[in-house]
């Protein structure tokens, strides 16, 4: 019984992670396969929140709107969905990995190649976050890789960026 108690509290001790909000900035660039679009950059601004894990993992979500483009070619999308990051205590160094669904407005392409229009959306996620102050990190880079196979060109657009992560207490 003794054996059975302690097992009990060695479990709660390693599932109890404290919970950490993160609000986020980033710029990046995107490029889209498509033909006659250049790369093309803007903002991305998003709130992940992870609560469950052990003590060097943690589990969450994140939600994320992403505004790639500018005039008459922009892809707009908004995604949310689960986050992993591993948190080793030793360095300041955080990488993660998200898988994301969402919504996605494009007007992007010239001639034969244009697509305009809301369409289902996917991304795959992953970055690495480096603690520059005790409640500031910096988002060193995130690239994802998406997909929005609803729209006539089936484009898997890929973006690099970089930014700011403030964690909330």
């Amino acid at each position: 019984m003794r054996r059975i108690f302690l097992l009990l509290v060695v479990v709660a001790a390693c599932c109890s992670a404290q919970a950490q909000t993160g609000v986020y900035a980033e710029y990046g660039v995107s490029w889209f396969g498509i033909p006659n679009l250049s790369v093309q950059s803007g903002p991305t601004f998003g709130l992940y929140y992870q609560h469950w894990g052990i003590p060097f993992v943690r589990v969450g979500l994140d939600a994320r709107a992403s505004f790639i483009g500018s005039g008459s070619e922009v892809e707009d999308t908004g995604l949310i969905g689960p986050r992993v990051q591993i948190k080793p205590h030793i360095l300041p160094l955080m990488p993660y990995g998200e898988a994301l669904i969402g919504v996605a407005h494009m007007n992007v392409g010239q001639g034969v190649a244009h697509t305009e229009g809301n369409e289902f959306t996917w991304a795959l996620n992953a970055g690495l976050d480096l603690t520059v102050l005790p409640r500031i990190d910096w988002r060193m880079v995130d690239y994802t890789y998406g997909g929005i196979p609803g729209n006539s060109l089936q484009s898997n657009p890929n973006t690099v960026s970089t930014g700011i992560v403030v964690r909330l207490p």
